[in-house]
């Protein structure tokens, strides 16, 4: 709903996501950015926050089914040159990117509604030279004797 998004802090509330559960996701930077411009076309009417266009470019204000949606992510992936993809790999793609720049397991467990550490962390997908430079960040004193 178009009062789940908080414009300012970029907060947005995940109603009924993975598990059924609310949770409070953060739009920032182009995402952000990208949202206050959909809401430039869709304009400040109550209801859903992501609506379907017509042909015509004209917003209705109701929701959208699962199969639009698809739809949507589809052409717009087309047209980007993107290989086939679904919206469930977005999702896997969102927790590893998060992983990749350091964000800490349990925060991003958080941000994916995932009730368990354990299934988030089957979505990590970073390898040895991770753990080869996390091993790297510690400092172990050594003088030789000499």
């Amino acid at each position: 709903m178009l009062e789940d998004f908080d414009q300012t802090t970029g907060a947005l509330i995940i109603r009924c996501g993975k598990g059924r559960k609310d949770r409070i996701a953060y739009a920032t930077n182009g995402s952000r950015n990208a949202l206050l411009a959909w809401l430039d076309i869709r304009g400040e009417a109550a209801g859903n926050l992501f609506c379907p266009v017509n042909k015509g470019g004209k917003v209705t204000i109701r929701p959208m089914t699962d199969q639009s949606i698809f739809y949507v992510l589809k052409k717009r992936g087309d047209e980007a040159g993107v290989k086939s993809f679904s919206p469930h790999d977005m999702r896997r793609t969102f927790i590893s990117e998060l992983l990749d720049v350091g964000a800490d397991i349990s925060t991003v467990q958080q941000l994916a509604g995932h009730a368990n550490v354990t299934t988030t962390q089957r979505y990590d997908r970073r390898g040895e030279e991770t753990k080869r430079k996390a091993a790297e960040l510690l400092h172990v004193p050594y003088s030789p004797k000499g």
